[in-house]
């Protein structure tokens, strides 16, 4: 019987499993929803509605307690300025848990926990260097009428570095010797040792 068992281990050390529940608490502040497997949305809801109930509070003593476990001040800062004001008349309840279906690689049940009363911010995609696929996709095919207003020149055929070699020797000889070929030894021959 599993009377009197108060936690999840979700199959991890107790200095690990802290350290994943404060983790996942500062990115579901911040972003308001993530996904993970049900079993960690269960154990960060209890987690996350205990730091919203002292964000109620408002106190410097709760404000400390919170900073025990939530390490990034603009976490914090959310907490107490936005969340606590906001869920000030809520009795508890603060998170909702959507079960997903089942993942594909372990077959673990995922969910999707959010903050209710909250409209989830949707995040532009970051301007980089690189494209994503479907940046790529979407993107019209050029017109024909400026590929042919500007033609692109032709590029001369690149040559092998021994050529390239062959003739900065040659300039740096001068121009006397240039001018006679130099004989090389063609393979086989008796002066030609590898």
């Amino acid at each position: 019987m599993r009377h009197q068992i108060d936690h999840r281990k979700l199959g991890r050390t107790t200095e690990h499993r802290i350290a994943m529940l404060r983790n996942q608490a500062a990115s579901l502040v911040r972003h308001d929803r993530i996904q993970t497997t049900l079993e960690k949305a269960k154990e960060l809801r209890r987690f996350v509605e205990r730091l919203i109930t002292l964000a109620k509070k408002d106190t410097l003593h709760a404000r400390r307690t919170a900073a025990r476990h939530v390490q990034d001040p603009a976490v914090l800062k959310k907490l107490f300025s936005t969340l606590g004001p906001l869920y000030a008349q809520r009795p508890g309840g603060y998170t909702r848990i959507v079960k997903l279906g089942f993942r594909k690689g372990d077959g673990a049940q995922v969910a999707l926990i959010e903050l209710v009363d909250r409209e989830p911010k949707v995040e532009e995609p970051k301007k980089g260097k690189g494209k994503g696929k479907a940046e790529k996709a979407a993107k019209p095919a050029p017109e024909p009428a400026a590929e042919e207003a500007a033609p692109k020149k032709a590029r001369a055929p690149r040559k092998p570095k021994a050529a390239v070699a062959k003739e900065a020797t040659k300039a740096e000889a001068g121009p006397e010797q240039a001018a006679e070929p130099a004989q090389e030894p063609s393979e086989g021959e008796p002066g030609d040792q590898a």
